[in-house]
């Protein structure tokens, strides 16, 4: 019995396709929300695997546009589709950290996976990947070049979380004043995780804690979000499709029930 999750995001569109709960397959696109992304996810997947639409038994779709995907049977909340998606990677998780291209997300989780908390981000840049995409163009570096570069930082430069408009005038001043980029770089993602720590302590901070989302890929991040929090971090496997993971086993899980009904 094939199923699948879609998660479309602002900035990126995923879909994760599973075999009787077992990954079958995944596709992320690096185009979300408002654009031909999530259609372009879901062909490149039935490209390259022979299925179809009529293939899945149940579709779930989450994300900031999960609204705008007609094929779905149901759209779900990507609180809960992260949630059950890291559940079922990581069964000791009890704390989320989701940064998105647009907001960031703390969950916290019980035993079973249910979310007992949550806070977001989603009105102000700082601290989301859209603050990293802003501090890279001004950097000029690419944004997959910012986590090696962090590595080489000896001294951090202090970057305000609170505006990525007033970040971006501290880093062009700390550029003309000659400081070296990795250690702006540095304090870029110092930034990035005060801002995002402090969703976490307001969620009730608990070991196991996972990272997801696109951002949870640079080191940099993970490691500036150990050093705030003091603890260590779990980067989930393929973190951009825990989301459309999560959606996923949310449409096997209803399959069932109808099978059963």
């Amino acid at each position: 019995m094939y199923t699948m999750g879609v998660d479309i995001g602002s900035a990126s569109s995923k879909v994760v396709i599973l075999k009787d709960l077992k990954l079958f397959d995944s596709e992320v696109v690096q185009i979300g929300t408002g654009t031909k992304g999530p259609g372009i996810a879901v062909e490149e997947i039935f490209k390259r695997t022979g299925l179809s639409y009529e293939s899945m038994e149940k579709i779930v779709v989450t994300g900031y546009g999960r609204f705008t995907f007609e094929e779905a049977d149901e759209q779900i909340s990507e609180i809960s589709c992260h949630a059950k998606g890291i559940h079922f990677l990581i069964p000791d998780a009890r704390t989320i950290i989701d940064i998105g291209g647009q907001d960031a997300k703390a969950i916290a989780l019980d035993s079973s996976g249910m979310v007992k908390q949550f806070f977001m981000n989603d009105k102000c840049a700082a601290g989301t990947g859209r603050f990293l995409d802003v501090m890279a163009r001004v950097l000029n570096v690419e944004l997959s070049e910012m986590q090696e570069i962090d590595k080489r930082s000896k001294s951090p430069v202090t970057v305000s979380s609170t505006c990525t408009v007033f970040a971006e005038s501290e880093v062009i001043s700390q550029l003309s004043k000659g400081a070296p980029i990795e250690d702006i770089i540095a304090g870029v993602h110092n930034s990035v995780a005060h801002k995002v720590c402090g969703l976490a302590f307001r969620a009730g901070l608990k070991d196991t804690i996972v990272m997801c989302g696109g951002v949870a890929k640079n080191s940099g991040v993970v490691r500036a979000i150990s050093e705030e929090l003091k603890r260590d971090i779990r980067v989930a496997d393929m973190p951009q499709i825990t989301g459309a993971l999560g959606a996923a086993i949310f449409a096997y899980e209803r399959a069932m029930k109808t099978k059963e009904a």
